[in-house]
């Protein structure tokens, strides 16, 4: 019988099987790259962690290592959107105040492990700077740009702010300030350090 010809719960099973596969790979790869770092996991180790039998269960759903980081790379992007989805401010309290709240949390995000392993460390070095501006944008550049736009039309922001660039840079500082946060020595006092900074360049943006 042809694979196209099986019954569609038997289809069912197997697609389910695969994902699966690929969520315990990921999981395991998460794991493994915070604790270790992406240079001294090997795909062995992350096929043993994940209990997926070979290598070949591997390399049917990614192309190589890298591409299993850049997946391990979007779950904890994803992650971090749940989480300020859950953590935001109240609507009521201004489309400001709410950009303000999110790029915070993004902040006491880069203490956690995760964040500091996978997407502020070794992120830049195994995807390259080009590649991880770009999933770091994916990610974040159209909720700051909505919320930039909500804010001039509550009237906090002035009208004539050029929001495109302006997401640009706010994006940018946020990750620079946690870059900043994750190789400091001492990250609770750089943490302080980034949210004044944030702070003063949010407050000198608000119409008077």
């Amino acid at each position: 019988m042809a694979l196209d010809d099986e019954p569609l719960d038997t289809k069912a099973r197997r697609a389910a099987q695969a994902e699966a596969t690929r969520a315990a790979l990921v999981a395991a790869a998460r794991r493994l790259f915070v604790e270790k770092g992406y240079h001294r996991t090997g795909t062995e180790e992350v096929v043993a962690e994940a209990g997926v039998g070979t290598r070949g269960a591997l390399y049917h759903h990614f192309a190589d290592k890298q591409a299993l980081f850049e997946a391990a790379f979007l779950a904890v992007e994803e992650d971090l959107v749940i989480e300020a989805a859950k953590n935001l401010a109240d609507p009521a309290d201004g489309a400001l105040n709410q950009l303000r709240q999110g790029l915070i949390g993004f902040l006491d995000a880069s203490l956690t492990p995760h964040v500091q392993r996978i997407l502020l460390i070794d992120g830049p070095a195994v995807l390259g700077w080009v590649k991880w501006r770009e999933l770091e944008s994916r990610y974040g550049l159209g909720a700051i740009r909505a919320m930039l736009e909500r804010a001039i039309d509550e009237g906090d922001l002035a009208a004539n702010q050029p929001t495109d660039a302006l997401a640009h840079l706010l994006l940018a500082a946020a990750d620079e300030a946690a870059l900043f946060i994750a190789n400091a020595p001492d990250q609770l006092v750089a943490r302080d350090q980034g949210v004044r900074a944030l702070n003063a360049l949010l407050d000198g943006l608000r119409v008077k």
